[in-house]
């Protein structure tokens, strides 16, 4: 495939998910630790009414997930993460049985067993199947759509400083996909979409450079996203925390649209829905290309 050619549509379950415009994904986590405490909801009903949020404020996509990916986060067992997956997917799906979900997950037994009860979503794998061999395998098989993200290590790990060294992270990220991307592919899996992974095995100065870098990524020909929202490079370079950072958030993650970001995962769905109005709506007038 023409690596500057870009997939404009992915399939999930017979429908199309269209990227010929940038696309919002909300975060719903089921997690009592997850950093940001409004994405949360401790039961099905705090589920249904954050996904009627995400979808009311202009979200196309509702990414529910159970391991806090944070930096340092405590394990938790496979039968844990699905214990706390499965009442709320149940509840989006049977509120809002149109509506696409993206579930947040590394492991291929969570897939296998929520696709077994729930049928079709995007998986969205933190570690691009590096922390479990059978994930690749599961997705290509069972014909799901990929998110394929970039880390150095494990959420307990990857903040060391032997996890966060790269000759230039730009080039160092590209060709991790170039890598994960080929066997991805050779597996079958038909339908993939690349994420940097801000914030994960990477330094401040590293989230940077990567935003600065982002349209590198277009290269591959997957849609690109990128989860930004409220990230601790906002927080330290303003010198406050997460509950403070919504202008920074949006700031970037304007820069990342105008860098070809086709989707933008986020905890401030109407907020990133007006930045993708914003920035659309400009390109309708751009005259020049320097």
């Amino acid at each position: 495939m023409d690596i500057f050619y870009k997939k404009q549509t992915i399939n999930c379950d017979g429908r199309l998910i269209d990227f010929s415009r940038p696309l919002v994904m909300g975060i719903l986590n089921v997690t009592p630790d997850s950093f940001y405490a409004p994405s949360r909801a401790s039961n099905e009903s705090e589920a249904v009414v954050r996904a009627e949020t995400i979808l009311k404020e202009g979200g196309s996509i509702i990414d529910i997930g159970a391991y806090s990916s944070r930096p340092g986060a405590d394990d938790i067992s496979a039968d844990e993460e699905y214990r706390r997956l499965r009442p709320a997917v149940s509840a989006v799906r049977r509120h809002f049985p149109e509506a696409f979900l993206s579930i947040d997950t590394f492991r291929a037994e969570i897939v296998r067993r929520l696709f077994d009860e729930f049928g079709a979503f995007m998986v969205n794998d933190i570690s691009a199947g590096m922390f479990d061999a059978g994930m690749i395998p599961a997705v290509a098989e069972l014909g799901l759509p990929y998110i394929a993200m970039h880390t150095s290590a494990t959420p307990a790990e990857m903040q060391k400083p032997e996890n966060c060294e790269y000759e230039d992270v730009v080039t160092d990220v590209a060709a991790f996909f170039t890598n994960r991307r080929h066997e991805c592919m050779q597996a079958g899996i038909k339908d993939i979409v690349i994420d940097p992974g801000f914030g994960f095995g990477k330094t401040f100065d590293d989230n940077y450079r990567l935003l600065a870098g982002l349209d590198v990524m277009k290269l591959f020909g997957c849609p690109v996203l990128v989860g930004l929202s409220r990230k601790s490079m906002f927080s330290r370079l303003l010198g406050t925390d997460a509950e403070h950072t919504a202008a920074a958030t949006l700031a970037a993650q304007t820069i990342a649209l105008q860098k070809g970001a086709d989707i933008l995962r986020v905890h401030d769905v109407k907020q990133a829905r007006d930045a993708v109005l914003v920035v659309e709506e400009t390109g309708k007038y751009e005259k020049w290309d320097l």
